[in-house]
């Protein structure tokens, strides 16, 4: 078996990585990635890479078609991963996220790649009242991010021919990683809690939030790297999570506090509505992949991300302004004029390099 995981050196690469290695001992394992995060690196003993057979470095918006020929899977990570960033760099999130996607899939099927497997997201909810959201129910984007998921699902669902594509509706990810990101709402109440003792929660604490470990984001995409098109058609759509793992915002910092006593949550109960606050129903998922079904508890996680950020020595209470946020990441990156507005690098004889 041959497998390509793009935006592998990110925040869920490394542990796709790992579990694929265990799962696939034999395979070839190839990873592409233009690198913008590589060295955030987070207590890591070795690089993450190291299970890898090849790691290309590239922009996905010009992969082409010749890269893709001869892998029998392509896992689609690969996005400018969150809502702040996709405000920041909004035309750009279109072109990597939704049109570079929809590329990279059509040129796969013409490849003759058997699976794709496409990172969606849960926040193409939106703001979802009435109950758990259904793979059929209406979408409610509310921001760059989740509509350049709607607009890549919609484009690889127009894709012919036999290639198996599964768009997986990640619910919010979690957990400890060799490149850990401190811009998801679960490790950035853990950081808090580290650092200050304190979680403050900028909303009521009513939003809703379902999550998943990395390491279960790795166990779903496993499934749709290798499932038959009769388990759930050519082209699907699945919420991918649990049931159980629906929470509200103040009961994920209240399970925070309990797992370091003495810190003290402040909530802001005059705040206005959140702009985001889903339910998810995970059934279709449940019933389609029962052996792939997330199995780190809440608790879990947050203990292995307490244990993973004091192996790193974390200890910085100004951590949203560190590079353990990916915006702070990429905007060093263009002040220090190593990349353009555009998210493409630059060389050092590039004028924009040197003017900045």
């Amino acid at each position: 078996m041959r497998i390509l995981v793009t935006g592998n050196m990110g925040y869920v690469g490394p542990a796709v990585v790992r579990h694929f290695r265990e799962v696939f001992p034999t395979a070839m394992i190839d990873g592409f990635d233009n690198g913008y995060f590589a060295h955030c690196l987070t207590g890591a003993t070795e690089l993450p890479e190291r299970k890898l057979d090849r790691q290309f470095f590239g922009d996905v918006r010009d992969l082409d078609e010749g890269t893709l020929k001869g892998y029998d899977a392509v896992v689609h990570l690969a996005a400018v991963s969150n809502d702040p960033m996709g405000s920041r760099f909004a035309a750009v999130t279109r072109a990597i996220n939704q049109d570079a996607s929809a590329r990279i899939g059509r040129l796969a099927a013409a490849a003759g790649v058997r699976n794709f497997v496409f990172a969606s997201s849960c926040s193409v909810y939106g703001v979802a009242e009435g109950g758990p959201r259904r793979e059929g129910d209406p979408l409610n984007p509310v921001t760059d991010y989740a509509a350049s998921k709607i607009g890549t699902e919609r484009e690889l669902e127009a894709i012919d021919g036999g290639m198996v594509v599964t768009c997986l509706r990640f619910a919010t990810a979690c957990g400890m990683s060799d490149r850990l990101r401190l811009d998801l709402v679960l490790n950035d109440f853990v950081a808090c809690a580290l650092t200050s003792g304190q979680i403050t929660v900028l909303s009521d604490g009513t939003p809703w939030r379902p999550l998943i470990d990395t390491a279960d984001m790795a166990r779903a995409i496993e499934w749709g790297a290798t499932r038959p098109a009769d388990n759930g058609g050519r082209f699907l759509v699945v919420n991918a999570g649990i049931d159980s793992a629906n929470y509200q915002v103040r009961d994920l910092a209240g399970a925070v506090a309990a797992a370091l006593p003495g810190t003290s949550v402040s909530i802001n109960t005059d705040a206005p509505a959140d702009s985001r606050s889903y339910q998810v129903d995970f059934g279709a998922f449940a019933r389609l992949a029962p052996q792939h079904m997330p199995q780190v508890t809440l608790s879990r996680s947050i203990e292995e991300l307490i244990a993973g950020m004091r192996r790193m020595g974390f200890a910085d209470p100004d951590f949203r302004a560190s590079p353990l946020i990916r915006l702070r990441v990429l905007q060093d990156h263009i002040a220090s004029g190593r990349l353009s507005e555009a998210l493409s690098w630059l060389s050092p004889s590039d004028p924009a390099a040197i003017a900045a």
